[in-house]
């Protein structure tokens, strides 16, 4: 174990833009640098095909060293569901029996729709604890990719709403008071397993929003992923998550004398302009200055084989690799103290490239309900503004601004 988390890129991106391959360039440059690196594919088919190899197609199977340096891991729904579903059937044995019900076998089992979520998640959990210096994921596609980000966060509100951690205290006192209620008390076991899956999923949230944790965008240049890369923006804005590349793949070379060809060129190049004004450095598309962008050109066919991985030189640089001691990231939501000079706090959220009427905000109890665009989010509010009524809110210049007037009914009084 190194006792570190692994500096860890996610790779995602429109459907048939290349993902597995960009995560499989990726993973091979970071290997041939020095780092134990483990590509751990979504994708049921796994990388084989990219990597030009079949070791990593076994059902079940760990990870497979295709080359010095470099393993490869396939997340496997169907094997993570029989798992969990066998476990949770044995920690329910009693309550089957006293029913009668027929236990079943795992060879019946098929996995229902969202195992393939969790079953990421596991297998995140399970990498990040592992001995590897980089970690590549190949996500699914982008808006399924950003799904899956978001499940731990809330995931874990919901556990601590419907299992709170208080009332674990009271197990001593269960017994006692289901007899004077008359009901039976949920059982050891239920908040025993809440609290295991708080604590696998708190552990993949730490993983995600790492300082060494993020984002790689592949997309080829044209009108479809331009407009799946703005909706893109607005989860990946709201959920915190940094992009260290843009990837324009399949880049068609601008020198061609086939009039066809130099056609389909230009269009890429127009759509590549649009993009490095609208995302590239300096731009503000995100909270810090901007995605590099970084073209990967077309290689006359489907990359196969470690060769073809090799010559794409322009996944090579993964970023500064933060040490053990980095600190996270500031909040990229910070609030502003105006009681002096407007009687208010402004909590100040980016949100570039937004539109207002994409953005929905309600308050409820101690949480502040965000839509943006098809992504929501439930954040909990700072102990300041807890005290205080939400008094309106403004989209400028890609920050959302929301005012908050305090309670004078909570409000410390001022001599």
């Amino acid at each position: 174990m190194t006792g570190k988390t692994p500096r860890t890129v996610l790779v995602t991106g429109p459907g048939g833009a290349g993902r597995t391959t960009v995560a499989a360039a990726t993973a091979l440059a970071a290997a041939r640098r020095g780092d134990r690196t483990l590509l751990l594919c979504a994708d049921p088919a796994g990388p084989g095909a990219v990597l030009g190899t079949a070791a990593t197609t076994a059902a079940g199977a760990g990870p497979a060293e295709v080359t010095p340096g470099l393993w490869v891991a396939r997340v496997d729904p169907a094997d993570y569901f029989r798992t969990e579903f066998l476990a949770l059937q044995e920690r329910a044995a009693a309550a089957l029996d006293m029913l009668g019900a027929r236990r079943l076998d795992g060879e019946e089992l098929t996995e229902l729709p969202g195992a393939e979520q969790f079953a990421l998640l596991q297998a995140l959990r399970r990498a990040a604890a592992g001995d590897w210096n980089v970690l590549v994921v190949d996500l699914p596609p982008l808006r399924d990719a950003l799904s899956v980000l978001a499940l731990p966060e809330r995931l874990r509100r919901l556990i601590g709403r419907l299992l709170p951690a208080e009332r674990q205290a009271a197990r001593a006192l269960r017994p006692m008071i289901a007899q004077l209620a008359g009901v039976p008390m949920p059982a050891d076991w239920l908040y025993g397993a809440a609290a295991r899956r708080d604590e696998e999923l708190a552990a993949v949230q730490a993983l995600i929003g790492s300082p060494g944790t993020t984002v790689r965008l592949v997309a080829e240049p044209g009108p479809a992923a331009a407009d799946a890369l703005r909706v893109a923006r607005d989860g990946l804005s709201l959920y915190g998550l940094r992009v260290d590349a843009l990837v324009p793949n399949k880049v068609l070379p601008t020198d061609s004398s086939d009039a066809w060809l130099a056609t389909l060129a230009a269009q890429q190049q127009k759509c590549l302009d649009g993009w490095s004004e609208e995302y590239g450095p300096g731009s503000g598309a995100g909270s810090g200055t901007g995605w590099p962008l970084r073209e990967v050109r077309h290689l006359g066919r489907d990359p196969r084989g470690l060769d073809d991985l090799a010559d794409l030189e322009a996944l090579a640089d993964l970023g500064p690799d933060p040490g053990p001691d980095t600190e996270p990231d500031p909040d990229p939501w910070w609030v502003e103290d105006r009681r002096e000079e407007d009687g208010l706090l402004v909590w100040s959220l980016p949100l570039p490239g937004a539109v207002k009427a994409d953005i929905g905000l309600v308050r409820r109890g101690d949480e502040l309900l965000l839509t943006v665009g098809p992504f929501h989010r439930i954040v909990p509010l700072a102990g300041a503004l807890r005290r205080c009524t939400v008094s309106g809110a403004a989209l400028t210049d890609g920050v959302l601004k929301v005012r908050f007037t305090p309670d004078p009914g909570l409000w410390p009084r001022t001599p």
